[in-house]
């Protein structure tokens, strides 16, 4: 029985002695690949929440950070199919032809969100493929359908681009662009 404690107890101080070692060396490894990124806190702060980030390579994170990519991009989606803002939208002092424009660009919208959340899923496929050049396109893409949506708003000056959207739209687009920063240095 004592064989036994002692063979645990060994093993447990050993796993204590080397835990700082591999979580220190991880956390090295986010910063560094964080510091290629234009959003170096975001990337941090994303990357350390998610536990499996310390056992990651840098394509291991890549695929963590496509990951928060999509769930923003289906949160938004979900956040503008949701009949609470096309109330809310429709109940501010509009005529009705205005009501149903804003209805229909909060539609168009959600679409390029589940778009976006389509094309960072391809990117995930391609990152596992290591298809690195494709990965980074679908990123682009993936970037780039909040600007359509933005560009909706914008061709008709009589409804207001929503600035909880506005909000969203920048975090989205800040993600995307530290999943580029982390594919550029995956050194493809």
């Amino acid at each position: 029985m004592s064989y036994c404690y002692c063979f645990l107890l060994i093993n447990l101080v050993f796993l204590i002695s080397i835990q700082p070692t591999i979580s220190s060396s991880s956390v090295d490894l986010i910063q560094k690949t964080c510091k290629s990124t234009k959003y170096y806190d975001l990337c941090v702060s994303s990357l350390k929440s998610d536990s499996t980030s310390l056992k990651a390579d840098t394509k291991g994170l890549a695929t963590i950070m496509i990951k928060v990519g999509m769930v923003n991009a289906t949160a938004t989606n979900s956040y503008l199919s949701s009949k609470l803002l096309l109330n809310t939208s429709s109940s501010n002092n509009t005529t009705n032809n205005d009501t149903i424009l804003m209805k229909k660009l909060l539609k168009d919208c959600a679409e390029k969100y589940g778009f976006a959340a389509n094309a960072l899923q391809s990117s995930l496929q391609d990152l596992n493929d290591e298809v690195y050049d494709y990965a980074y396109m679908h990123v682009m893409a993936a970037a780039d359908y909040p600007n359509v949506c933005h560009n909706g708003f914008k061709r008709n000056p009589g409804v207001v681009y929503p600035p909880q959207l506005a909000i969203r739209e920048d975090g989205f687009k800040h993600i995307c662009d530290v999943v580029l920063g982390i594919l550029d240095a995956l050194g493809w």
